[in-house]
């Protein structure tokens, strides 16, 4: 998708970016009305993901999603590509998103996938911040020296709850998962403008119900990783998200998690065995298995690293 923000590095993931394009983001998985993902391959193809869970209902996404989703599917992946920085931002939580938009809210996290080397994310307010500090910053253009600044490296995970303003700067490159929303409020945006001369539309009134203005101390994690062994990255009550480094075949059974698996390949590649067939995924591709097929083997090509993402 183009993005004023956006660059070329998606060309890295296999995606198409033409010529000069500003390609900010590639949403890999989705839901949303208007922007909804098609089956590629198989005798499902060219059927819309909420036709397929139409159709399949519990066997594809698992009872307990269903049950709670509907055939609205519940996440949305993406990658993003920052050439810019991006607006200073925040999401609304469920209870606020469905009273003003009919909508869910928005909880997401970020693996940083590859950083530049003056790369940042901002995650937070700093210490000792409220209501009144953050208006007289936002009244002055000084928002962003009261947010908590973190340089980033491959291997990075944020998790950033509904409620935590928020940005991504120049430089990064990350995946995404979030819930199926695409409702954001900007708070500041630099001051710039769209190729039609425009500044963006700012938020700031819609935001302030929606703020949380809690210091979090922790809010970057870099977590060890054995090779072989899924290590959780992110868990909540939208999504759990492993980080998986293959060197090795590894079984995966997942008879008792009652959901819908997605595979992202960030690095290398793999093959999927499964009862009836097998699959290979390249860097930058997604699969998402249904809650049906309960056991799968995954054999690295000789090596590749993947997020596992489901609901618990």
């Amino acid at each position: 998708m183009s993005r004023i923000w956006g660059g070329q590095r998606l060309r890295e993931l296999g995606k198409p970016v033409a010529g000069n394009e500003c390609i900010g983001e590639s949403w890999e998985l989705s839901g949303v009305e208007g922007n909804e993902s098609v089956i590629s391959e198989g005798f499902l193809a060219d059927n819309s993901l909420s036709e397929v869970i139409e159709v399949y209902m519990d066997e594809m996404v698992g009872k307990k999603v269903f049950d709670q989703f509907g055939t609205q599917f519940p996440l949305l992946i993406k990658f993003i590509d920052a050439n810019d920085d991006l607006s200073i931002q925040v999401h609304p939580d469920d209870a606020l998103a469905q009273e003003r938009h009919n909508s869910f809210g928005k909880t997401e996290m970020w693996y940083v996938l590859d950083g530049k080397p003056d790369a940042e994310l901002i995650s937070g307010f700093m210490p000792n911040m409220d209501k009144a500090i953050y208006l007289n910053h936002l009244q002055n253009g000084t928002l962003d020296s009261i947010m908590e600044h973190f340089p980033v490296a491959k291997g990075d995970v944020f998790f950033i709850p509904a409620g935590r303003v928020h940005a991504i700067g120049k430089g990064c490159f990350i995946a995404e998962i979030q819930q199926t929303s695409d409702i954001t409020y900007r708070l500041f945006d630099y001051n710039r403008k769209d190729d039609q001369g425009h500044q963006r539309e700012l938020h700031t009134e819609l935001a302030l119900d929606a703020i949380d203005f809690q210091y979090i101390s922790d809010a970057k994690q870099h977590p060890a990783v054995t090779p072989d062994v899924p290590c959780e990255l992110a868990s909540c009550n939208y999504f759990t998200t492993n980080l998986v480094k293959l060197t090795h075949a590894l079984s995966r059974d997942y008879y008792l998690l009652d959901s819908f698996v997605i595979y992202l390949c960030i690095e290398g590649s793999f093959v999927i065995e499964y009862s009836g067939g097998k699959t290979t995924v390249m860097k930058g591709e997604t699969v998402l298995l249904p809650a049906l097929l309960s056991e799968v083997t995954l054999h690295p090509m000789p090596q590749a690293e993947l997020l596992e993402i489901y609901i618990q």
